[in-house]
């Protein structure tokens, strides 16, 4: 961290510090109370997020980035262990979204030296931290039985480590308040999986993964209490990413495309952009009162048991 960060770990909240502003009345009624006011198009405006898992062009992490660029956000950092495309996403938000501060960082998002050294920048830069989308993961299509004991670990270091770090150091820096930012508050949201929920919508080693960024988020949640700091995990059904790419390109040159997301009640796959939303609404303070959750995006896939469509009877 940088020389003398102010973190006051014992400070509260500014919902715990400060009453609750008087809302006003309507024909002597009493107005909705409101916590996070209208934010209107600008849902992270002025906030400073770190985004890892960008680099896919056809990824969460890059929808993610469009969305905070879009509500205002000060600045965004692009991070990801490949850097195929950082520099063309970076070129691509310039031209959209100008007033926006985009960075590039190539790294393993489970190096701690790193993790830390890319929250140390955003400290040094901005004198803050508001949101860090822990986004990057791999996956495997191994059985349990045929996955050997350095595969397994990496799946682990790479899916969850990499969030038990990005809370880590990301939860200090949202410590940190100023004049202007009076009182701690930050949100950490961790990309999980539907298959860290529910059985059979994953491999072992992945779902095992994905169940522990979930308990990552919510004993983080209970340990950063009173902070003003949400800690909540996404979790995405079927969604046409660079790691579902496979599955969508097979399913179009078999001409069986439409049957994609068959077994959710939405009958289809989801979108980057669509989960990109709900992660933007967990950055923001429209979400100030969502806190420790796993949130499954997945088209209703874990609302119920499979079934065979149109076989309900």
């Amino acid at each position: 961290m940088p020389q003398d960060p102010k973190i006051k770990p014992n400070t509260l909240s500014r919902e715990l510090s400060t009453p609750l502003a008087d809302p006003g009345t309507f024909e002597d009624m009493p107005k909705v109370r409101s916590i996070a006011g209208d934010l209107g198009d600008a849902r992270v405006k002025g906030k400073v997020c770190i985004i890892t898992g960008a680099n896919s062009p056809l990824g969460i992490g890059r929808a993610s980035a469009h969305q905070f660029a879009r509500h205002g956000a000060k600045a965004i950092y692009l991070c990801d262990f490949a850097d195929s495309h950082l520099a063309k996403h970076k070129r691509e938000l310039n031209s959209l979204y100008p007033a926006v501060e985009t960075h590039t960082r190539q790294f393993d998002a489970a190096d701690e030296k790193a993790v830390k050294t890319v929250v140390d920048d955003a400290l040094e830069r901005y004198g803050r931290l508001d949101v860090f989308f822990a986004n990057a993961g791999i996956s495997s299509r191994k059985v349990f039985w045929d996955e050997d004991t350095e595969g397994f670990m990496h799946m682990l270091r790479t899916n969850t480590l990499s969030v038990f770090l990005a809370t880590k150091y990301a939860s200090r820096a949202m410590l940190k308040t100023s004049p202007e930012k009076p009182y701690p508050a930050g949100s950490i949201i961790a990309t999980a999986s539907v298959a860290g929920l529910r059985s059979n919508a994953g491999p072992t080693d992945y779902s095992a993964s994905k169940a522990a960024v979930i308990s990552l988020m919510q004993t983080c949640a209970y340990q950063l209490v009173g902070s003003g700091i949400r800690c909540n995990a996404v979790c995405p059904g079927l969604i046409e990413t660079g790691m579902t790419k496979t599955t969508y390109d097979a399913a179009r040159t078999r001409g069986t495309e439409a049957k994609i997301g068959q077994l959710n009640p939405l009958r289809r796959g989801g979108q980057p952009d669509e989960i990109a939303r709900a992660v933007l609404f967990l950055a923001s303070e429209e979400a100030s009162y969502v806190n420790g959750q796993a949130w499954a995006v997945d088209g209703g896939l874990s609302a119920g048991l499979p079934f065979v469509p149109g076989k309900l009877a």
